[in-house]
């Protein structure tokens, strides 16, 4: 069945990039306005055309707030029990009463949960080049709590002020007490939100193919129309990238559930590759998604927890800036803002920051925020350009009428 599915979907492919508007075409030329069209997008950017990219930027911003306001006016009755819903959290979190004890509860692990998933959503969804928020967020928390709780001899942090800032509890435990799975648990909430929000960033490739297939028309996504070329060139792929989205897409296509899951459950450049591959050929919603949830969510983020903490333990932190220290000539001089560093935070944690070495920033510090900086700022500017050079293929759709159909 699934051979017979794939040769259809070629057939198909075939047919809709030789027949525009009743007319056939050379396909060689059609690919190769294709190829014209891209690059010409492709040119649209801040860096080189500044101002054309935030004209195109600010009236794709208008067509999509439009098409929601659109979307919203025919849901209507949604929008109301919204709005009235919203209205009665609202008198209820603001009102006097008792209840007010666990309003603030759950206030306060929402938020939590919310900021955890949201920055998952962010890393998988597609906007722009992606901001990998596992590095830049994740990474450094499970980071912090490793480093604390070997330090602290307890994972009892006071609440407040963690999870905004880590100091040790009063009654530290003895030393060797601390154990892998008891940091895992530490960080098992946070890590958790966000695995849940990679696996719901992966659904708009889904949806987005799935969708397409059940029109029968092409969407206006680059990465769908590569699949469709991929599946059109299955039989003649050579190169290294070709032969591994074909892998990707035969594995998730033939083992099904426990596909996905595989693919999930390592990091996978690829993975958009699979949802498209599910969406396309309409395997259901809770089979893609479960699939993807429990890989991502669980297997995945377990493997990662793992590795952060361990390579961030007390004994391997010491050999590396041992090592650190031991390079010819330059050893000493890097080793330095290391161990300035880590007796800073070690301050920090016994509450003598007001203490002992002077609080001039180390320079780790400096160059870690300032990369957090530059890699926000990028992601802004990627979407800026995603969003202008998608604004750009809606003019080139409507000067040559053939275009009408991708």
């Amino acid at each position: 069945m699934a051979e017979n599915g794939k040769n259809c979907d070629q057939r198909r492919v075939a047919m809709n990039k030789e027949q525009y508007n009743g007319n056939f075409t050379d396909p060689s030329s059609v690919n190769e306005k294709k190829r014209r069209d891209r690059e010409e997008r492709q040119n649209i950017v801040l860096w080189r055309q500044p101002l054309i990219t935030l004209q195109y930027f600010s009236l794709e911003t208008l067509v999509i707030l439009k098409e929601w306001t659109s979307k919203l006016w025919h849901r209507q009755s949604i929008v109301v029990s919204f709005l009235l819903l919203l209205a009665v959290l609202t008198a209820t979190y603001y009102i006097e009463g008792a209840h007010q004890q666990y309003v603030q509860r759950i206030e306060k692990q929402f938020l939590l949960y919310a900021y955890w998933i949201g920055l998952g959503i962010l890393s998988s969804v597609g906007l722009g080049t992606g901001l990998h928020t596992f590095l830049l967020y994740l990474g450094p928390h499970i980071a912090s709590v490793t480093l604390a709780a070997y330090e602290c001899n307890s994972v009892n942090f006071p609440e407040p002020p963690y999870p905004d800032q880590i100091i040790c509890p009063d009654e530290e435990g003895t030393e060797g007490t601390i154990s892998l799975w008891s940091i895992i648990s530490k960080v098992r909430i946070e890590a958790c939100m966000w695995g849940i929000g990679t696996a719901i960033g992966e659904l708009p490739p889904y949806f987005m193919a799935r969708a397409a297939r059940l029109s029968g028309a092409e969407p206006d996504d680059e990465e769908y129309q590569e699949f469709e070329e991929m599946l059109e060139h299955a039989e003649t792929a050579q190169d290294f990238a070709s032969r591994a989205k074909l892998a990707v897409q035969n594995l998730v296509q033939k083992v099904g559930f426990f596909g996905i899951l595989a693919c999930a459950s390592i990091p996978n450049p690829l993975f958009d590759l699979a949802g498209i591959t599910c969406g396309h050929f309409l395997v259901p919603f809770w089979t893609f998604f479960g699939a993807t949830l429990i890989g991502k969510a669980i297997i995945k983020m377990h493997i990662q927890k793992i590795f952060v903490i361990v390579t961030f333990s007390k004994h391997i932190v010491e050999q590396m800036v041992a090592f650190i220290g031991a390079v010819p000539g330059i050893g000493p001089s890097l080793q330095k803002p290391f161990q300035e560093y880590l007796e800073a935070q070690r301050q920090k944690l016994h509450h003598r920051s007001e203490m002992g070495t002077p609080q001039g920033e180390n320079w780790l510090s400096w160059m870690f925020e300032k990369l957090v900086v530059v890699m926000v700022c990028y992601f802004i500017l990627s979407i800026i350009n995603s969003m202008a050079q998608s604004y750009a293929k809606r003019i080139q759709q409507r000067l040559d009428p053939k275009e009408k159909t991708k």
